[in-house]
């Protein structure tokens, strides 16, 4: 009864194929929109603006854009954490090298070369899949890492490969608080998520996902296979260069190459498989449990330790939030390994029947 089709009918095929044809979804999107846009900055602190929204929005981003190439085209990777560190140092070097630059042109400049080096590292994709070509993709991580410390100047010439991100001027006004960064990550993250769940329900996402499930198939009916996975890798990387900016422009300020590890990769990684392969929500669902649940934790147990008179130490409360957040991955892939996204969508179908059983 709260969320069916029932009566809501469609007149043209413009409205039969729009991005939510349910009202029900359309009026939960607009109302998380305008909490996000106007009620967040509200009552939101500083702190949770720099250390928990900007870095949950732009880790949504990155894995938004590795799910596009794992979980809708089927090519493995992990060097997200790469093609990051290539979108934030070509947004660096396009503001430092090229005089009044707007900085929302640097970003993209920066995702577009980030695309240009998936594409490069994508070639092996065209012979190789599986965890062959994720240990291909691999080879992008220690590279391009290795390139960012041994060339100066993509760093200006700066001994350790560090960068301090330039001023942040958007139509003349320069965003200086972290409200004000907050929305713009969450306006590029919006449009580029919109442009997602768009690009996915069109005729390359659909060769993408036919190429997923049997790339011989696929060939057979006339879908070409190396522009295919190539557009993958091109659009999931300008995903992730695009992250990269956000995350030394925005969050940080200043970044080095070795801050964008192995570890960045798996953690991008482990997002979408928890989350969901091939679903946008999933991308959202993940990155919010990777990020946001070990900080209810490190609240939550001092709390409970506090309640019952424990004698708990940081030290072994810190090892517990470990312990917990490890037992919940497993849980969560034992009971549901489609991830985070099924049960929202299991979710969903419950409440079609809802109140008649089941």
């Amino acid at each position: 009864m709260l969320y069916r089709e029932a009566g809501q009918f469609k007149t043209t095929y413009a409205a039969d194929q729009q991005l939510f044809p349910i009202r029900q979804d359309r009026i939960g999107v607009i109302t998380l929109l305008l909490i996000a846009f106007i009620g967040v900055p509200l009552f939101a602190s500083e702190y949770w603006f720099s250390a928990i929204l900007i870095p949950f929005l732009i880790f949504f981003l990155a894995a938004l854009g590795l799910n596009i190439l794992t979980g809708y085209a089927g090519q493995l990777s992990l060097g997200s954490a790469a093609f990051m560190a290539v979108g934030a140092y070509a947004a660096y070097n396009f503001q430092l090298r090229i005089e009044g630059i707007p900085i929302l042109i640097s970003f993209l400049c920066g995702g577009l070369t980030a695309a240009a080096v998936g594409i490069l590292f994508g070639l092996p994709s065209l012979r190789i899949k599986g965890f062959y070509l994720a240990v291909a993709t691999l080879a992008a991580q220690f590279f391009i890492v290795w390139c960012l410390t041994k060339f100066p100047w993509l760093s200006n010439n700066s001994s350790s490969g560090v960068i301090s991100t330039q001023q942040l001027i958007i139509f003349g006004h320069e965003l200086k608080t972290p409200t004000e960064k907050y929305l713009l990550v969450l306006s590029i993250v919006v449009v580029l998520a919109l442009a997602a769940k768009n690009l996915v329900r069109s005729s390359t996402g659909r060769a993408w996902m036919a190429v997923r499930d049997m790339d011989v198939a696929a060939s057979v009916i006339g879908i070409r296979l190396m522009p295919t996975k190539l557009l993958a890798f091109a659009i999931s990387s300008f995903y992730c260069g695009v992250a990269g900016a956000l995350y030394a422009f925005c969050y940080l300020g200043s970044v080095e190459p070795d801050g964008f590890s192995l570890d960045m990769s798996f953690k991008i990684l482990f997002m979408i498989i928890i989350g969901g392969v091939g679903s946008i929500m999933g991308s959202f669902l993940g990155a919010a449990f990777i990020l946001l649940l070990p900080i209810l934790l490190d609240v939550l147990l001092p709390f409970f330790a506090g309640l019952f008179g424990l004698p708990f130490s940081s030290a072994t409360v810190s090892h517990i939030q470990i312990l917990i957040f490890g037992a919940l991955i497993m849980f969560f892939l034992i009971v549901e390994p489609h991830g985070l996204a099924r049960l929202w969508q299991i979710t969903k179908e419950k409440l079609r029947l809802w109140p008649f059983p089941h």
